[in-house]
């Protein structure tokens, strides 16, 4: 007898077309919406640890995939360390390095982060906070003359130590690829109206899961069940531009960010925009950014490229991890703003052993800290 007809016969309430579905849907542990370095991280802490994933992202542009990809432990703005630094920091390291290994494409690119100094008391609050026993890792408190044939830095120029570049092009790519040879990645737009809530996890179109984990950056605020939470975002544009015999072999900050791409290529950004959420490149941030850049670079130019993302951020500068207080199979993993290639790798960690062991998340980035948002 045929398998469908049998089981009709035996399970009388229980349709043809009921059980063609059944044998079509995929099971796994993690259903995870996003693909920017949030999703890769939270899909690789679920793989190291046995589970099983399946990625829907939509492919559009987001943050992650026009950010300039520095890693580099220290905000040259206020000379100060993000939170839990060299935490984040040493385990991005790892993170990355492991990820090369396994996806067999070079990701890292060994690159100094050099600040342009303004004046001589710039340069004394960079010594001063050299000395920092938190700074001191990462400053190096030895000048370096510019020697830069193009490039205005009269004050001399300081480094900090262990940077670098993540090529977050090829790194969504290649993950992509790596997921899609396991029949575990979908690029589709994810439609909120298709998730069913059971008390055991959830139903996708034809995918059961038992959590599903929202890293979807500025998305979030089209989230039926995270839209409350208080994600701000602001817009970031970026030009590239050629630069013939400047030769850079460092990023360099000053007001903004000049980051070598090579073959005479650099990314100039960027601006921040907090009213505007669209992903539109605007002239008036075009022309901002290479007024700056004149007063640094002087020698000829010409703008190639114009990009633009939304960086999902917060007002207390602090990510959005946790589990849904009413739904037990949602959880969220946002708000990684400026900062994703040192945040996400950690912050997915806190985010698994949450899920998975009941660990306490740290308070200052537990979506509970704002109890109200979810009614």
């Amino acid at each position: 007898m045929h398998q469908v007809a049998f089981f009709c016969a035996l399970f009388k309430s229980v349709t043809p077309e009921t059980i063609g579905y059944l044998c079509r849907v995929k099971q796994v542990d993690y259903l995870i919406v996003g693909l920017g370095l949030a999703g890769i991280a939270f899909s690789e802490q679920c793989l190291a640890h046995g589970k099983s994933v399946f990625v829907i992202d939509s492919g559009v542009a987001g943050a992650s995939r026009v950010a300039a990809g520095l890693y580099n432990p220290v905000i040259l703005k206020r000379y100060t360390l993000p939170w839990r630094a060299e935490e984040q920091f040493d385990l991005a390291r790892t993170y990355f390095k492991a990820l090369e290994l396994k996806l067999k494409v070079p990701l890292r690119i060994p690159l100094p982060v050099r600040k342009i100094f303004q004046s001589i008391e710039d340069q004394n609050n960079w010594f001063a906070a050299s000395d920092n026993p938190g700074l001191k890792r990462f400053m190096n408190p030895n000048l370096i003359q510019n020697q830069t044939k193009g490039l205005e830095a009269p004050y001399a120029l300081g480094q900090v130590n262990e940077t670098g570049r993540v090529d977050i092009v090829t790194l969504q790519k290649a993950y992509a690829s790596y997921l899609e040879q396991m029949h575990a990645f979908a690029k589709a737009v994810f439609d909120y109206s298709q998730l069913e809530l059971l008390e055991d996890g959830v139903v996708y179109q034809e995918i059961k899961a038992k959590k599903i984990v929202f890293a979807e950056g500025y998305g979030m605020r089209q989230n039926p069940y995270f839209n409350k939470l208080p994600l701000v975002g602001n817009k970031g544009e970026y030009i590239v531009v050629r630069v013939p015999g400047l030769a850079l072999d460092a990023a360099l900050k000053s007001s903004f960010f000049i980051v070598p791409l090579g073959n005479d290529c650099y990314k100039v950004g960027a601006t921040y925009d907090w009213t505007s959420k669209d992903i539109l490149p605007t002239a008036g941030a075009r022309e901002e950014l290479i007024a700056k850049f004149k007063t640094v670079v002087q020698l000829p130019f010409k703008v190639i490229d114009q990009e633009v993302g939304i960086r999902p951020t917060t007002g207390d500068r602090r990510a959005l991890i946790g589990q849904h207080p009413h739904y037990a199979p949602l959880a969220v993993l946002n708000g990684l703003g400026t900062r994703g290639i040192m945040a996400g790798p950690l912050l997915a960690q806190y985010l698994f052993n949450h899920l998975e062991h009941q660990q306490s998340l740290p308070p200052e980035i537990d979506i509970m800290r704002f109890p109200k948002k979810f009614g």
